[in-house]
């Protein structure tokens, strides 16, 4: 059922009465039976806050007036010591009828000491959320020991979602109660300022009860497999504080230059819009899917690469990427049409949107606990999607200025998962090709197409990097002869003289797929595990799909420790040295920063080295640092 998602048959068997499935003996046994209270008097609160002081370890949580971590504030918070026993704090419920609470100013001054006491060990789920809402009320949560959200991701990032509910479910078979099972749904949804004690407080109260249950079961099974200790230790704990300062940071952004760039690209739209009828021959909505159908394979005869369930020829994006390649040209006029209107809906007209009034900066969101391999991904907005390869992607770029006085500085790693695949392989050319500093396309080409180096051509070297980034992503014959425009037969040649020249590529990638088969996971430089179910699978497709993941994922993987890494480093650093250096974005392997002019030379060179030492391989890592007004001139 849990598999399935089959939530209201889970909950008639929570509530039906079997025995429970059996935990394993050397899992802490989790409550059934629940106490919790609602703290409304002075005595009461004394009382916990005493109990907190005497704590090794205690679960807190906040509960909010909304998900946004910046214009969010305090309407309560909950605490537990032990499974089945919690206790909610109400601060600012003011719903009609609404009973005395103890006062906010007054409670919050109490508390303090014991939030930002680094001594007094906290263990929260996505404890970043709770720690901006506390320095939205001058509170600097410390102590931050252990955070369950980040326990299920490092133990197995593709088990499972990691929210509380999704990790109640998997690990303590338990539903929870959700907030729109008190608050409501859609434009009626209350605020949790609005819900009243009686089910606020149970709902409060059993979030921090269940994350301290899901420490007790998730911890000890990290704890068992000491590579992932480290990661979550030395790594994920670490970033936690270092997202917050990013986010909190923000970015400038120059709304008149967005506004002008969502003009051109109305004209520009409106202009493709005009030619995709032209060359249909007839007026139609590019947005319909049925009337692009009929044109595409009624009207003009185009070969049907795919059909839908339901037996129809596919209009999907893949579809009409692989028509537009063969060089038709409704399917590219189409494609350049909906690439447009992506970036002008959620780029060049959302960013204005999304500046905070209060700081007047953009303020995205970083999410640790998303991606399969380690990577950092973020939202409101997306900043990991921002196209570099097209002009109106750079455009945007050029939006995101420095504040005055400063300078944006961008630290990028280059190409540093060939790098990590030469650490990895341990090929020899690879190696002696990276210490002696070569153009690591330019000498692939040289290998590939048997030309002394300084005789390859433009063709040759473009040619040669699509091989060296496609074989990382497990790219086949045929997606290199799509990707390169030349027939299948040649495409697979130069794969094979690839691996002759590069012997330990292929080694590496025959090794790994068999240890994935074999252990059903792989792992990174640093020890992250990435699980694949799916590689013994008698599915051909996902088995393939499955061993490609086994190659990429330890070079992404380690790519994203290596800058977790680095951005932990450089972030204590900024706390110590009075530089006024921000950083203010990760996208990738790129580390954004607003420095003040007169700390352009000691920034340059420390990033560069913190970034450099943030790994040591067996071949150097390099760092491309560029600096301008915007980010788009720091390239």
């Amino acid at each position: 059922y849990r598999r399935y998602e089959f939530k209201s048959w889970l909950q008639e068997l929570d509530s039906a009465p079997v025995a429970a499935a059996s935990t394993k003996t050397d899992e802490p046994a989790t409550s059934n039976e629940t106490y919790y209270e609602t703290i409304l008097t002075q005595q009461q609160l004394d009382k916990w806050l005493a109990r907190l002081k005497k704590a090794e370890l205690f679960a807190f949580d906040t509960e909010t007036t909304s998900l946004n971590y910046l214009q969010a504030r305090i309407v309560g918070m909950s605490f537990a010591i032990q499974a089945g026993e919690a206790a909610y704090l109400p601060l600012a419920h003011d719903y009609p009828g609404a009973p005395q609470q103890l006062d906010f100013d007054a409670t919050l001054a109490l508390i303090k000491p014991l939030l930002e006491d680094p001594k007094a060990l906290k263990v929260g789920q996505n404890l970043k959320y709770d720690r901006h809402i506390l320095l939205n009320h001058g509170i600097d949560l410390q102590g931050i020991a252990h955070d369950t959200m980040l326990q299920s991701y490092v133990l197995d990032s593709t088990a499972t979602r990691h929210d509380m509910d999704s990790l109640a479910e998997k690990y303590l078979n338990r539903s929870t109660i959700h907030f729109e099972d008190i608050a409501g749904k859609g434009k009626k949804q209350l605020t949790f300022n609005e819900i009243g004690l009686e089910e606020a407080a149970p709902y409060a109260c059993e979030d921090a009860d269940i994350t301290l249950q899901l420490h007790h079961i998730l911890w000890p099974k990290v704890q068992a497999i000491p590579s992932l200790e480290k990661v979550y230790r030395e790594l994920e704990m670490p970033l936690l504080p270092v997202l917050n300062t990013l986010e909190r940071n923000g970015v400038h952004i120059d709304i008149f230059m967005l506004q002008q760039q969502s003009d051109a690209l109305a004209h520009d739209i409106d202009r493709l819009e005009k030619e995709a009828h032209v060359s249909a021959g007839t007026k139609f909505n590019l947005g319909s899917p049925k009337q692009l159908q009929e044109i595409l394979y009624d009207q003009q005869q185009l070969p049907v690469r795919k059909k839908t369930p339901k037996g129809q020829p596919s209009t999907a994006e893949n579809v009409l990427q692989e028509l537009a390649d063969d060089g038709y040209e409704l399917p590219q006029i189409i494609m350049n049409y909906r690439s447009l209107s992506k970036l002008k809906s959620t780029y060049t007209d959302k960013l204005p949107q999304q500046v905070n009034q209060q700081t007047g900066r953009v303020h995205t969101s970083y999410h640790q606990a998303v991606t399969a391999t380690g990577r950092l991904s973020s939202s409101d907005p997306n900043l990991q999607n921002i196209p570099i390869r097209t002009e109106t992607g750079r455009k945007i770029r050029e939006a995101f200025v420095a504040g005055k006085g400063a300078k944006i500085l961008a630290a990028d790693y280059s190409q540093i998962e060939l790098r990590i695949m030469a650490h990895l392989s341990g090929d020899k050319s690879l190696l002696t090709a990276f210490a002696e500093g070569e153009d690591i396309h330019r000498h692939t080409a040289s290998e590939i197409f048997g030309v002394e180096p300084e005789n390859v051509t433009g063709d040759q070297r473009r040619s040669a990097k699509a091989i060296n980034f496609g074989l990382i992503y497990g790219m086949s014959a045929h997606g290199l002869s799509k990707q390169l425009g030349i027939e299948r037969h040649q495409a697979a040649k130069y794969m094979e003289t690839y691996f002759e020249r590069y012997p330990g590529v292929r080694n590496y990638m025959d090794n790994t797929r068999e240890q994935a088969k074999k252990d059903g996971y792989v792992e990174t430089i640093f020890g992250r595990r990435l699980y694949l179910p799916e590689i013994n699978s008698s599915n051909g497709l996902r088995r393939q799909y499955a061993e490609r993941t086994a190659i990429n994922a330890p070079m992404q993987g380690s790519a994203a420790d290596i800058i977790k890494r680095a951005m932990i480093s450089i972030h204590d650093w900024l706390l110590e040295a009075d530089t006024g250096i921000r950083m203010i974005m990760q996208v990738h392997d790129e580390l954004v920063f607003e420095v003040p002019e007169d700390q352009l030379d000691l920034a340059k060179t420390e990033i560069e080295q913190f970034m450099i030492k943030a790994a040591e391989l067996a071949v150097p890592l390099e760092v491309g640092i560029g600096v301008g007004d915007n980010w788009e001139q720091a390239h």
